[in-house]
């Protein structure tokens, strides 16, 4: 408890900068143990049940705890790196081994976010070649525990195709997301690690899809500037 205590005062530290702070920090905080206890799925709806069954947040309506659930204005760039820092140890020999994957969520539902029809290049004979799912690129920390390796998740992005994001463009009046390759969506969350560990070597570890010359082109223009 003294350990989740620790951490929670730091992730609360990181809103402080925000109009809207002090509120936003505890309601951050408050919802991650609302998550970790064992009283409810992590449905937003259940979560919020629980913030005013077990916490007391009584004046939370649900408009408003719904708007910050979804708010952009969260410092996901700040939380991150003050996550990554907490981590006791995390090096290997002096250095930061990191795996790099992507994988697949088959979903059922139409109205999911980030689902299309993404190839599956690992499908049986008897399952769709193109299964309606998420793509999600992920990078981890690999480290030995007990004498195992053992893969603790850093960070994550939702690849969309390329025709999914022009089709959210004319559907949204030019909106402004922009496509990025697996490749390039790697790289950046690479290179944000690097920022956070930046006197450490880091080694990442691929399959040999990722693991090709085709991933070191992104990485040199953000490691040159």
């Amino acid at each position: 408890m003294h350990i989740l205590h620790d951490l929670l005062a730091k992730l609360k530290n990181e809103f402080v900068d925000s109009r809207k702070g002090e509120e936003r920090g505890i309601w951050f905080i408050y919802t991650l143990i609302a998550i970790i206890i064992p009283f409810t799925s992590s449905k937003t709806s259940n979560l919020l049940r629980c913030l005013k069954a077990l916490f007391g947040f009584t004046v939370i309506s649900r408009k408003r705890f719904y708007t910050f659930m979804a708010s952009p204005k969260i410092p996901w760039h700040r939380l991150w790196p003050c996550l990554w820092r907490l981590i006791p140890e995390p090096l290997t020999d002096g250095r930061l081994i990191i795996a790099l994957d992507d994988f697949i969520n088959p979903k059922t539902g139409r109205k999911i976010f980030g689902c299309a029809n993404i190839f599956d290049h690992a499908a049986k004979q008897n399952q769709s070649k193109y299964p309606w799912a998420q793509n999600i690129v992920t990078i981890g920390l690999l480290k030995l525990v007990k004498g195992r390796w053992a893969c603790l998740p850093l960070n994550y992005r939702f690849y969309h195709l390329k025709k999914s994001i022009e089709s959210m463009k004319r559907n949204t009046n030019g909106c402004t997301v922009a496509f990025q390759t697996k490749l390039e969506q790697a790289s950046h969350m690479i290179t944000d690690i690097a920022e956070a560990f930046c006197q450490t070597n880091i080694i990442t570890v691929t399959d040999s899809w990722f693991g090709n010359n085709g991933f070191w082109k992104p990485p040199l223009p953000m490691t040159g500037s």
